[in-house]
């Protein structure tokens, strides 16, 4: 409990930040499996690895008190959560398998943006979400010219996935410690995923190289940004949440740039200079939704 604490006086936009910096490398990583056991494969060893970290953390801080006490009620939220984590990452992971990260990302955005926009009350937020939108919409516009429209419809089902997760995520932070919502979560996205894992991946899943990469996918895309993103719920409303997300895209960009030698088209360029804008703008105009934690 002391360490949810000392992150919950850590900034919601720090935390979103660094979870950002982390899953988007993750992801640019998480590309160099599917030549061995496919987009299914590295998501099923994603979320199963992330699962045993978590659940022997959990375990480690706390092992009389970390699952006790959990009433039914939460549990099934948390095992929702844990279905759109399923969802988000298996849709997302066939996305990046047929476009470049960046262009998945922002394509994905329009879930976060779509909440961002809904949970508005002020036109200058309306306007910024706005904007973001031309961006994805601009993205969404290319295919034919070289986006595969199948990896542009993967992305916005994730982005879908997205959604579930931000209300999901902040309802389990609500109701549990962190490590133990999100452990019950990641066992639950781990169960749901690891039949097509096996299909697709076989026995080399167990190559001792895949293993190792996909631990290191693992801590990065899973085990870190959804332990700091549960934590910034706390503190913000989803609709906050949301725009802190719009960093994501740029992040991807950099990511498939450095790690996977993406490069992106002039329109690929506007499009995400929009989301990235957006996000700024919003920034500096100072959304609300604040709230205020548990001391």
């Amino acid at each position: 409990m002391s360490s949810d604490r000392s992150l919950d006086r850590t900034p919601a936009l720090g935390l979103v930040s660094v979870g950002a910096i982390s899953v988007q490398f993750g992801a640019a990583l998480a590309t160099k499996l599917f030549h061995r056991v496919g987009p299914s494969g590295a998501v099923a060893l994603r979320l199963v690895i992330a699962a045993v970290v978590l659940a022997g953390l959990a375990m480690i801080r706390d092992p009389r008190r970390s699952f006790a006490g959990i009433r039914s009620r939460d549990t099934h939220i948390a095992v929702l959560f844990g279905l759109a984590l399923a969802a988000m990452n298996l849709s997302f992971y066939e996305a990046i398998d047929r476009i470049p990260l960046g262009v998945a990302v922002t394509i994905e955005f329009s879930g976060p943006l779509a909440l961002a926009l809904v949970g508005s009350r002020r036109l200058t937020d309306a306007a910024w979400a706005i904007l973001a939108g031309a961006g994805v919409a601009l993205l969404a516009s290319g295919a034919g010219k070289g986006l595969d429209p199948a990896g542009l419809g993967l992305a916005g089902v994730a982005g879908a996935g997205w959604i579930a997760y931000i209300l999901l995520s902040k309802e389990t932070g609500r109701r549990f410690d962190a490590l133990p919502g999100l452990t019950i979560a990641m066992l639950a996205a781990a169960i749901v995923v690891l039949p097509a894992g096996i299909a697709s991946g076989g026995a080399r899943l167990f190559d001792p190289g895949v293993l190792a990469l996909g631990s290191l996918v693992a801590v990065l895309s899973s085990v870190v940004p959804y332990s700091l993103e549960l934590v910034a719920l706390r503190q913000v409303t989803s609709r906050a949440f949301g725009v802190m997300l719009s960093l994501d895209p740029a992040v991807a960009t950099a990511a498939g740039l450095a790690i996977l030698g993406q490069h992106l088209t002039d329109r690929e360029w506007v499009a995400l200079a929009l989301v990235v804008a957006a996000n700024f703008g919003n920034s500096v105009a100072g959304s609300p939704g604040v709230v205020t934690t548990t001391p």
